[in-house]
């Protein structure tokens, strides 16, 4: 029996970037899940990168990595960690993967000699791409997220794609449009004039948007919606509120307080279900509970700054780990941004950590600022703070070991400084051989690899309390690198104290150090990304052990 045709929903975004698209996307596909319906999500990206491993984080946020290996926009780990689901390479698009298909097709004559235009073949080749996400998943329903805004001349083929798809092709295709609604503090009031320019862009190009999502500091009220009903040509019930919430987490009962996923199944001619939102309301009262015991910790990277302005997406997935942790442990976690350079730069770290709980050092890459973190780690591990390191995090705490337990002092990492007498991280055979090569966009050590996790050590006790992320001592976790523990070193260190908590099943690469008890009360390092398999239902177990160890400082 053939498949039957999904049901696609296309969100769109307007007046600004980072508005929340992305959550709202997670949001209406949660409470479509919540009733039953198979759902897969797709976010397409403008860009012409293949994927976003080779973007600064500063440019485009972190990069999320997914178990397969696929480096995606972070909007992918909303999803995750909304549907408690993973998501794979079909679920991420970018513009670059669309032209790169359609000119291997042209090269191999597989348009048969026709003129190969913007219009079909582009856009047929992103419906392709959606189709086959929904096929590969028996989807009942695609909720695809169309990257930046409207207006933009980068993305109108997505806007096309989902025009054809309704129109032409005569899919079952709602349109949801996130706008802002700007509130001047000189006037007190949400503006509707940006969202009626927005919708006049998407009306510009054949769509018209069945419904709009109000995003702002504030509630819209009654006026406001009948405005935007009357020049936006919505009915007013579709209009749906989505102000700034605790947490991005709230937003799905936001959502059906409004009957929002009811108001999208009418559209669709789908029928209703029960919503399963238990788990989900539980969150809420923990989130809330959380808000009377506070905790600091210090993360000490270099991916903090944009111009003159500090931003958060560079360590989203961490960010978002640390909450799902406190709130699990009844605690809500503050972060206190640190520098590395400051520290380079003769800032004192007594001031810089003052009344912290727990030091970071996160995913970095290259030389600058290695020196202020590798400081920050002997100083957290001769204090005795809480510390967890991940991937570079845990290399440079193996270099600062190697230094001043060791008393290697050129110690360090082939990465920085490629003459060191003692690289004690540096590239494997395999990894060499890419970096003569200049094959950089996709060869590092990538997605899930499974570990052996070390009976008895501090990794192993904080698994085990959560049985389904490990099994027979053996973990799954994601990577995200090229340099690896330089084994020639492992003895040496293993006779000062460092334990090896765990090493790859497949190559046996060491996965894991950390100091034990005896020597400090926290002190871990992963070469694998715990971050991104924490889900907001599923704290990692790694970030309950290390916020428990802050709690108890």
């Amino acid at each position: 029996m053939p498949q039957k045709k999904p049901a696609y929903i296309f969100v769109s975004g307007g007046v600004l970037s980072g508005l929340g698209k992305g959550v709202t996307a997670a949001s209406i596909a949660l409470l479509l899940q919540s009733r039953g319906y198979k759902v897969t999500p797709v976010k397409c990206e403008n860009y012409l990168n293949i994927d976003a491993g080779l973007i600064n984080p500063i440019e485009h946020g972190d990069p999320y990595l997914c178990n397969d290996g696929t480096e995606a926009d972070m909007d992918m780990g909303t999803y995750e960690k909304f549907l408690g689901k993973d998501v794979v390479r079909h679920n991420f698009i970018t513009m670059g993967q669309i032209y790169q298909e359609v000119i291997r097709r042209e090269r191999n004559f597989e348009y048969n000699g026709e003129d190969v235009e913007a219009i079909p073949h582009v856009t047929d080749e992103i419906i392709r791409r959606i189709d086959e996400a929904a096929k590969k998943e028996a989807a009942d329903i695609v909720v695809v997220e169309l990257g930046g805004t409207a207006g933009e001349y980068q993305n109108i083929l997505y806007y096309e794609a989902s025009r054809v798809l309704k129109i032409v092709k005569k899919a079952d295709v709602v349109h949801v449009h996130v706008s802002y609604l700007p509130t001047p503090s000189h006037l007190g009031e949400p503006k509707t004039k940006p969202t009626q320019l927005s919708v006049k862009f998407l009306q510009s190009m054949g769509i018209q948007p069945d419904f709009i999502v109000c995003r702002g500091e504030k509630p819209i009220d009654k006026r406001r919606r009948e405005r935007l009903a009357m020049f936006c040509n919505v009915d007013g019930d579709h209009v749906i509120n989505n102000p700034d919430e605790p947490t991005p987490y709230g937003v799905p009962l936001t959502f059906e307080d409004q009957f929002f996923a009811q108001k999208i199944l009418v559209q669709l001619g789908l029928p209703d279900k029960e919503a399963k939102l238990d788990k989900w309301r539980n969150l809420m009262v923990q989130v809330a509970n959380s808000q009377h015991k506070k905790i600091e910790i210090a993360i000490v990277g270099k991916y903090f700054a944009t111009g003159d302005y500090e931003l958060r997406d560079s360590y989203a997935a961490l960010l978002d780990a640390l909450d799902h942790a406190g709130w699990a442990k009844g605690a809500k976690v503050k972060t206190r941004w640190i520098n590395s350079q400051k520290i380079e730069n003769g800032e004192p770290l007594e001031k810089l950590l003052a009344g912290v709980a727990g030091v970071i050092v996160p995913i970095g890459w290259g030389p600058r600022g290695v020196e202020g973190m590798i400081t920050a780690i002997k100083y957290a591990r001769e204090q005795k703070i809480p510390y967890l390191g991940l991937c570079y995090g845990m290399q440079l705490a193996v270099v600062e070991f190697a230094r001043h337990v060791l008393g290697l002092n050129r110690a360090n990492s082939s990465e920085v400084d490629s003459d060191s007498p003692d690289p004690v991280i540096h590239l494997i055979p395999s990894q060499a051989e890419m970096m003569k090569r200049r094959a950089y966009g996709g060869t590092m050590r990538l997605g899930s690899w499974e570990c052996q996790v070390k009976t008895g050590t501090m990794a192993d006790t904080a698994y085990t309390r959560n049985q389904s992320f490990i099994r027979d001592h053996i973990v799954a976790e994601r990577h995200r690198h090229r340099y690896e523990f330089n084994d020639e070193y492992a003895k040496q260190m293993e006779n000062q104290g460092l334990v090896i908590a765990g090493r790859s099943v497949v190559e046996n690469l060491v996965e894991i150090v950390e100091l034990p008890k005896s020597l400090h009360p926290f002190f871990l390092g992963t070469q694998f990304h715990p971050e991104y398999k924490s889900r907001p239902l599923h704290p990692h177990p790694l970030f309950v052990a290390y916020i428990e160890a802050c709690l108890n400082r």
